[in-house]
C-alpha cells in the first residue's frame, strides 16, 4: 500500500515516521522548504523510542504524481484548501482520503471535492510539536490513531489499512463508530480550548484558582450539542473528560492556547465557531462556549491588525 502523507509538521511527521519505521511504503507531501529540511533527516523524540531517518521520502506538490492507495492528511482547518490543492493530482480511481482533523466541516469540504465514498473518517490523540530544529517532540503518553467507515461497516479496504498500521509503533484501532469517537473527541477539544484559551492558563492553573466548575459547564454545553445532533457522548466519555478538565496537577493546554500566546492564527471559527453552529436550540443567555468564541475572534481581529 502507497500512503501520501500530505505535511511533515507535528501530526503527519510522527505517524509518517512510525510508518517509515516499521517499512511503509510512505511519502510526505511538502512544500520545498520542508523537502530541504528533510534531506538533512527527521528525527522523533518519543517515549515509545525515539526514531531517526536519514532522509525520509519527500515529494512536492508540482512533482506529485497518481498511484497512492492512502492519503493520510493532518493540517490545521484553515490549511485545507490548499492542502486539497496541493494532494488532488495524487487521487485516481483507487485512493482513498483519511483526515485526521478536528471537527466535522472538513468531511463535507473533502467530500464535495473527492466524492463521499473515497473517505474514511478519523482522529488522532496525540501531543505533539515541531521543535526550532525543525525535528518532531511527542509530549504526552499517547499516540492513539483510530479510523473507519463513515458508515460504521467493516470493509476489505479498511482492514488493509489497518494491517500496515498495526506495524507500527502507535496505537491504531479501526473503529466501528469512528463518526461517535470523532465528536466525543470535538466536544473534548472544544471545552479544552474554550476554557484554557478564555482563562489564558493551564487546566491546573484553573482548577487550582477555583475554578475547575467552569470547565465542567464549558464540558456541558458542547456535550449538549453533540446531543441534539445525535452523538451524544458515552458516559465513559465524558467522566474521562471531566477528569482530564478538572485536574488540579495537570500543565495540559489546548494547542490552540499555545498558538495565541505566539500570536499565531487559530481554529477558534474551526472547532468552537463551528460547534456553536449547530445547536439546535437558541443558546443560553450566557453561554460561556460562546464568550471563548468571541475572545478568540476578538483575538484575530487584533491580529490581523498588528503590523507585519
Amino acid at each position: 500500500m502507497k500512503v501520501l502523507i500530505v505535511g511533515a509538521g507535528a501530526i503527519g511527521g510522527y505517524f509518517g515516521a512510525r510508518l517509515l519505521e516499521a517499512g511503509a511504503d510512505a511519502t510526505f507531501l511538502v512544500r520545498p522548504q520542508r523537502a530541504a529540511r528533510l534531506r538533512q533527516g527527521l528525527s522523533v523524540r518519543s517515549r515509545f523510542g525515539d526514531i531517526a531517518l536519514a532522509a525520509p521520502p519527500t515529494v512536492t506538490a508540482d512533482r506529485l504524481q497518481k498511484g497512492f492507495d492512502l492519503v493520510l492528511l493532518s493540517c490545521k482547518a484553515y490549511d485545507l484548501a490548499g492542502a486539497i490543492d496541493s494532494f488532488a493530482r495524487a487521487v485516481d480511481g483507487q485512493t482513498l482520503v483519511l483526515p485526521l482533523l478536528n471537527g466535522m466541516r472538513h468531511l463535507d469540504i473533502l467530500a464535495e471535492r473527492f466524492g463521499a465514498p473515497r473517505l474514511l473518517g478519523g482522529q488522532c490523540q496525540i501531543a505533539a510539536t515541531v521543535g526550532e530544529d525543525g525535528n518532531i517532540v511527542h509530549l504526552n503518553d499517547t499516540h492513539l490513531l483510530s479510523f473507519g467507515e463513515l458508515g460504521g461497516t467493516r470493509t476489505p479496504r479498511a482492514e488493509a489499512i489497518q494491517a500496515v498500521f498495526s506495524k507500527a509503533r502507535f496505537d491504531a484501532r479501526l473503529s466501528d463508530a469512528i463518526l461517535q469517537e470523532m465528536w466525543e473527541k470535538w466536544v473534548f477539544i472544544s471545552a479544552l480550548a474554550a476554557s484554557t484559551c478564555l482563562m489564558r492558563g493551564a487546566v491546573g492553573d484553573i482548577a487550582r484558582a477555583g475554578h475547575a466548575e467552569l470547565a465542567r459547564r464549558m464540558l456541558r454545553e458542547c456535550a449538549a450539542i453533540a446531543d441534539a445532533q445525535g452523538f451524544a457522548p458515552r458516559a465513559q466519555a465524558l467522566a474521562k473528560a471531566e477528569a482530564v478538565l478538572t485536574d488540579e496537577n495537570s500543565p495540559l493546554t489546548a494547542s490552540m492556547l499555545r498558538d495565541v500566546e505566539r500570536g499565531a492564527r487559530t481554529e477558534g471559527d474551526h472547532i468552537i465557531g463551528d460547534l456553536l453552529s449547530r445547536q439546535c436550540a437558541p443558546a443560553p443567555e450566557l453561554s460561556l462556549l460562546a464568550v471563548a468564541h468571541a475572545h478568540l475572534k476578538t483575538y484575530e481581529q487584533r491580529r490581523a491588525r498588528a503590523p507585519a
